[in-house]
């Protein structure tokens, strides 16, 4: 069966298994929700020794599109990149002239004549773009918020792709063209960079370093399909690149909303079919806020954009997803009894019986059996734990005031899953300049706080409980 043609990859585009897909033969077992796919052995002869699949006709479109839309491939990018197909720069703003300067500036030096839209969001004092001749400023006589000026703006262009960026980043050079090679797929509707600290900030300032390492806008060193359910959930919209096709069919951003718009549109987007990439080789720099006041008031405003979220997406905004098994498995291991031991062991017993039986034709099936439960085991342990920390801890606190005896276990639970996820962070990035493990656990468990009171903040606003409620799944 042929593939639609709007889904069609061109010839030469390149796919590779992605690294935590287990390759067994003619199987490959991998992606969120867990998948075990059997190729044929036509199909997996397809498929380079490194896991690398190139196109060249409709057997290799066909099988390369169905690894994509599983989720168990990424694209490759090419070396070097095409030349980005027309683009048109839109630079929402209000009150920083200074960021507009030093935006235009880089954004010209790289790609002198590059379309700019500046929309000027009602600043007190209107924003000012200099002489150069592909820019121009449309100003709005009010503020309506970032969602709505870009919204404007992207309606004044007429390029195949809009770039959005806000005025306090600075792309790096050569970022477009690495970047917009991923429309060369059509089902890609939006493409984000990496965002990071546009400082190096001294170790003397410690909020800085943290602010800098674990910026809510870097989504990480790993590329990625973004969508509700998947490791990563959406991108931000800091930096963004978008298919101007795909975004007017979406409606654009959603304009009643002034936080967690972007996360809006990312899974508007995946429900009709469309694909956001992270690309993290593209990078751009963002002025983080390095003081903790700041920094905690910025997490505490993203986390009332959950409200909004779980009235318009349900179950994907909730803080914890899991089955039944799994949500069973997960309290009796946090438990920290001997009784909840013994029923997790059970159940993780069950899951392998039943992950075992359907890996039964994979070579070496019950390593790979084994090493996904545990994953499984290790995942809810953190979920659980972070919904504690994160979403619940008003209740977690309530509890510990309450019940004497729950005090040691949530003590445990806060050390424990900072000091999982700082080895997590230095593991995926080696060489990168990571907060000491004390500083982190501090300002991790800060984070956390500001951040859930912000959920429950947007939660009794909206008298919505959506963005707290703990969603159970039949997968």
């Amino acid at each position: 069966m042929t593939a639609p043609a709007e889904r069609n990859l061109p010839e030469g585009f390149a796919i590779r298994i992605a690294p935590a897909v287990t390759r067994r033969g003619e199987h490959l077992v991998g992606g969120s929700p867990l998948r075990v796919l059997t190729l044929s052995r036509a199909a997996a002869a397809m498929i380079g020794p490194d896991g690398t699949l190139v196109v060249a006709d409709d057997d290799t479109r066909r099988l390369a599109r169905r690894l994509l839309d599983a989720g168990v491939a990424d694209p490759v990018p090419p070396d070097p990149p095409p030349p980005p197909p027309s683009v048109t720069v839109v630079i929402p703003v209000r009150d920083n002239q200074s960021g507009v300067d030093r935006l235009l500036a880089s954004l010209l030096a790289d790609r002198p004549g590059l379309p700019v839209i500046v929309v000027d969001d009602g600043s007190p004092v209107p924003i000012r773009v200099g002489g150069a001749p592909s820019v121009r400023v449309l100003r709005l006589p009010r503020n309506v918020g970032p969602a709505a000026a870009r919204n404007r703006g992207a309606g004044l262009a007429d390029t195949e792709l809009v770039a959005f960026l806000d005025s306090d980043t600075v792309p790096e050079p050569g970022w477009l063209a690495r970047s917009a090679w991923h429309f060369a797929d059509p089902g890609v509707a939006l493409v984000a960079p990496r965002i990071v600290g546009l400082g190096r900030p001294s170790r003397l300032r410690p909020v800085a370093v943290y602010a800098d390492r674990y910026s809510s806008l870097d989504m990480g060193p790993r590329p990625a399909a973004a969508a509700p359910g998947r490791p990563l959930a959406y991108v931000p919209s800091a930096a963004l690149l978008a298919r101007r096709e795909a975004l007017t069919g979406a409606g654009g951003f959603d304009e009643s909303l002034r936080v967690a718009e972007d996360v809006d549109l990312c899974w508007r987007l995946a429900a009709a079919g469309r694909t956001v990439r992270y690309e993290p080789g593209a990078r751009v720099g963002h002025e983080h806020r390095y003081g903790l006041r700041q920094l905690l008031g910025r997490r505490r405003f993203y986390g009332t954009g959950a409200a909004e979220l779980a009235r318009r997406h349900g179950a994907a905004a909730a803080p914890v997803v899991t089955t039944v098994p799994g949500a069973v498995a997960t309290v009796g291991l946090l438990s920290r009894t001997r009784c909840g031991a013994l029923v997790s062991a059970a159940v993780y017993a069950w899951m392998f019986v039943r992950l075992r039986r359907a890996l039964r034709a994979v070579p070496a099936g019950d390593a790979v059996a084994a090493r996904n439960v545990a994953r499984a085991a290790w995942f809810g342990a953190l979920q659980g734990w972070s919904a504690l920390l994160r979403h619940h801890w008003p209740l977690a606190a309530a509890a510990a005031l309450i019940v004497p005896r729950f005090r040691r276990p949530l003590l445990t639970a806060a050390i424990a899953e900072a000091a999982a996820t700082w080895v997590a962070a230095v593991l995926a990035e080696p060489s990168a300049r990571h907060p000491d493990p004390f500083t982190w656990a501090a300002l991790h468990r800060l984070d956390d706080l500001a951040y859930g009171l912000g959920v429950w903040q947007g939660a009794l606003t909206r008298r919505d409980p959506g963005a707290l409620r703990p969603t159970l799944t039949r997968r």
